[in-house]
């Protein structure tokens, strides 16, 4: 079995990367299969809402110049997934938010019923909120969200302080174990032949009413 851990800080080996190191390290005690891919620190796109991944229904985002196909690819093939990122404004980093925003909207079907986490890194403040934000797009997406003893955090402001943060390690070691716990029990439901229902079509309800509409 197979997990992606996607690393959504600009900085390569910060301590968003070494939180997402904890977690892998109890992954792969569990038996997983580990990769902790960088969003790098180049531009990436937000969606423009142009609707051609729908249309085309091929699972990949119509801008093919950052990272966005090559993670949806990633996941697609991944049993369990991890999102981590630092937190700016009491939130996840932009840039990571608009490649999560293209890769749900085009590759969402290829990850559903996989469990998932979110983890944030902040030096104080600001990191429910963004574990919260993450999840956000699991819970959308017919995803199971792994839970741990606490909310998915650690702190740390300069490079390697997160490994001074006995509890939020902890934490996410926790995380780790009970993730791969679920990926396997989801694993064996279907080598029993329990598999995830089906998706009903969706109802888009609108709240605007026409008749209030100017003409």
């Amino acid at each position: 079995m197979k997990a992606l851990l996607i690393n959504g800080s600009p900085r390569w080996k910060g301590n968003t990367n070494r939180a997402l190191e904890e977690v892998a390290g109890a992954l792969e005690a569990e038996g997983l299969e580990c990769e902790i891919a960088w969003i790098g620190n180049k531009p990436i796109r937000g969606c423009i809402a142009c609707g051609i991944c729908s249309r085309n229904g091929d699972g990949r985002c119509v801008f093919d110049d950052d990272p966005c196909n090559e993670l949806i690819a990633k996941a697609a093939e991944a049993d369990a997934i991890v999102i981590g990122s630092p937190v700016y404004y009491a939130g996840a980093n932009g840039s990571l938010i608009g490649l999560l925003d293209r890769m749900f909207y085009a590759g969402g079907p290829l990850m559903r019923f996989k469990p998932a986490a979110g983890v944030a890194v902040a030096r104080r403040a600001g990191t429910t909120l963004t574990v919260d934000q993450i999840n956000k797009y699991f819970q959308i997406n017919c995803m199971p969200v792994a839970s741990s003893t606490y909310w998915a955090l650690a702190h740390g402001r300069a490079e390697g302080e997160v490994a001074g943060d006995g509890e939020g390690l902890h934490t996410l070691r926790m995380l780790g174990r009970n993730l791969a716990w679920l990926a396997k029990s989801l694993e064996a439901g279907r080598a029993a032949g329990i598999n995830p229902p089906a998706v009903e079509p969706k109802v888009m309800t609108n709240f605007v009413r026409d008749d209030l509409l100017e003409a």
